[in-house]
């Protein structure tokens, strides 16, 4: 017998696509949540078909979609509402991210649940909100990255860049996921329902607020500078002989250890890099003079730990999977995939209350019959609305 997890028993519908909403639920699958996404049934989520990395879906799909079910339906059918309201009747939290026009004409906009279901936990995500200038634009990861002014803060020079991974989507889904936690616990102290309302914009405009503060107090954005930091130096990645390792010297007893480590003392007490502001405004110099290209990596890290300076190796990507730290926490679990498996990384936060069990990314509409069953719909009914392509 698993032990019970915090969320076991709670219905989740949601009407739901790309990644925000899905990552923000598939949090909540992985607190025992029975999660019911629903899809159409022509080619379902686009997201599924982003990449072809893991059997026959993406990498996205994989990622935030373990641990589902699909319900397949035509949502512009009336007999597809239907099913999708008597599913939604018998829901604790319904979500969606429709655009505001498509979910008000479905009827599964906030307003129309919550008067419907009083009881019922209800989100929608927008790109920017339903009211301003923004209302009716189209709002995705990179051109949200883009307004809130990532993209402008993000890279080297006058070079610009986006970030790497879904910045926008993992902050609106994770703080998606936490406001859904806390109208559950608003529900069971009073028994009323709430409407949340997201939108990506808002969300990724929160996590852009030290830069924004930055900008206020001193009437410029802080300066681009790729890898290595805008205020804090040295505090980057440094070539070695193979490869890079990243110092993250932040203050000055840091740094006099760091200059020992060099065998070079003196630096310590050169007026140009005594303080961390004046570091930084002789960067260039200071980068000059620290030269790690004799050091193989592993050695120099090992002279850093030694002398509390901290630091990291610059890794790619493609080493994640075999990380040492990972491998030796046992972080990776594998699970199956349409037409294959993949390995996903185990929820970051270990729990001695519940477990984790590592739940199958499903196919399109693989769990509608029995979705519909559990609806009390009688097989001929299920075989009518296939016939008629509502599921």
């Amino acid at each position: 017998m698993r032990p019970a997890r915090p969320l076991d028993g709670v219905l989740v519908v949601s009407v739901e696509q790309a990644v925000a909403v899905p990552y923000a639920t598939k949090l909540l699958a992985d607190l025992g949540a029975r999660v019911v996404k629903v899809e159409r049934p022509d080619g379902g989520d686009f997201a599924r078909h982003y990449d072809h990395a893991c059997g026959e879906v993406s990498s996205y799909f994989a990622w935030t979609n373990a641990g589902k079910e699909s319900l397949t339906l035509d949502l512009k059918h009336p007999d597809g509402r239907t099913v999708l309201f008597d599913l939604v009747a018998r829901a604790d939290v319904v979500l969606c991210n429709l655009s505001p026009g498509a979910a008000r004409r479905i009827g599964v906009d906030a307003d129309a649940l919550h008067a419907r279901h009083p009881s019922l936990v209800v989100g929608e995500l927008t790109g920017y909100g339903p009211t301003g200038p923004y209302a009716g634009r189209k709002a995705f990861d990179a051109l949200v990255q883009s307004e809130a002014g990532l993209v402008e803060l993000t890279g080297e020079g006058e070079v610009t860049a986006r970030a790497g991974i879904s910045v926008a989507d993992i902050a609106a889904g994770v703080q998606l996921q936490s406001a859904v936690l806390a109208a559950l616990l608003h529900r069971q102290r009073t028994g009323e329902g709430v409407a949340l309302r997201l939108t990506l914009f808002e969300a990724l405009a929160e996590w852009m607020h030290q830069p924004a503060l930055y900008a206020a107090g001193t009437g410029s954005a802080a300066p681009r500078t790729g890898a290595h930091h805008p205020s804090i130096a040295p505090y980057g990645p440094f070539r070695c002989r193979d490869g890079a390792v990243h110092l993250a010297v932040q203050n000055d007893p840091q740094w006099r250890r760091l200059c020992g480590v060099l065998g070079r003392p003196e630096l310590a007490d050169d007026a140009r890099f005594g303080t961390v502001s004046t570091r930084v405004a002789h960067r260039s110099e200071l980068h000059a003079e620290l030269d790690f290209t004799g050091w193989a990596s592993a050695d120099l890290l090992n002279a850093l730990d030694a002398a509390d300076v901290p630091a990291a190796r610059t890794r790619p990507v493609t080493e994640l999977a075999g990380h040492p730290q990972l491998v030796a926490r046992e972080r990776w679990a594998e699970v199956a995939v349409p037409g294959g498996g993949a390995a996903v990384l185990r929820p970051p936060v270990d729990s001695t209350g519940w477990g984790w069990q590592p739940g199958r990314v499903p196919a399109l509409g693989e769990h509608t019959d029995h979705v519909l069953g559990s609806l009390g719909y009688p097989p001929e009914r299920i075989a009518e609305l296939r016939a008629n392509s509502v599921v």
